[in-house]
């Protein structure tokens, strides 16, 4: 008994002070809206209802533009982002390039000046790790060792880009029922590309198809006169490592 005496001492107390609690709350708000009219409270309720639609509006649109963004980015390539960067930074390479042209200074040289020793030593290093050509090993490695070299030599038109997108319009990216194949017409300019490259390419060719001497003695190994090459290039590379299985099947002597 002499426990639970000072239990109910202690709850009734904490009942009489949230009783006040309350009451001066009450009597705080009754003060408070003293003074006011039903028709001002009610318009001083629709002015907050009315920002809270605001700013609810504002937060649905803000979050369509960040679901539409976000949809953008799950859409493009893995590799956009450094796709981008090395596209804007060949735009600022060719205008620097234009610069220097029309001060009638040597570009390459403006850029050393520029470059850091830390950054050329980097740069030493990067090009040795590149894989160098060592030489014909097949028609296909040379074939895309080619088609490497010509699409480093390509540099963006945004401008046409954005000519081309105004033009075809939704066709821009064709879908299964869009018919502009075969209209697309290519620049002058374009021609022009296409044809000095190609006139490169046959002068470079030009200078290493020099005709070596014919010997009438020599075995015919050959069916025509790109395999003659490829069985030359074979011989010269594996020649010595074959030599004795060739003397053997000549002499009928091989195993």
């Amino acid at each position: 008994m002499d426990v639970i005496l000072p239990v109910f001492i202690r709850v009734a107390q904490a009942m009489s002070t949230s009783l006040t609690m309350a009451s001066c709350s009450v009597t705080s708000a009754t003060a408070f809206g003293e003074g006011q009219t039903p028709s001002q409270k009610k318009e001083e309720r629709l002015l907050k209802f009315r920002d809270l639609h605001l700013k609810r509006n504002e937060a649905r649109k803000l979050n369509h533009q960040e679901v539409v963004e976000e949809d953008k980015r799950l859409k493009l390539p893995a590799n956009w982002e450094a796709k981008k960067a090395r596209l804007e930074w060949e735009v600022a390479e060719d205008a620097k390039k234009k610069e220097c042209a029309d001060k009638g200074e040597d570009y390459h040289r403006v850029k050393l000046l520029e470059i850091t020793a830390d950054d050329a030593e980097r740069f030493e290093r990067k090009k040795k790790k590149k894989n160098p050509d060592q030489g014909f090993a097949g028609y296909a490695e040379a074939q895309f060792r080619q088609y490497q070299r010509l699409t480093k030599q390509i540099r963006p038109d945004f401008e046409g880009y954005e000519k081309q997108r105004e033009e075809c319009g939704v066709d821009f990216h064709p879908t299964s029922n869009s018919l502009i194949h075969g209209t697309h017409v290519p620049s002058k300019d374009g021609i022009d590309r296409m044809v000095d490259d190609v006139e490169k390419q046959i002068e470079k060719r030009a200078k290493y198809s020099r005709r070596r001497a014919y010997n009438d003695d020599a075995d015919i190994d050959y069916i025509n006169e790109r395999n003659a090459k490829f069985n030359k290039k074979a011989e010269r590379f594996y020649g010595k490592y074959t030599a004795e299985i060739k003397q053997n099947l000549e002499r009928g002597t091989a195993v």
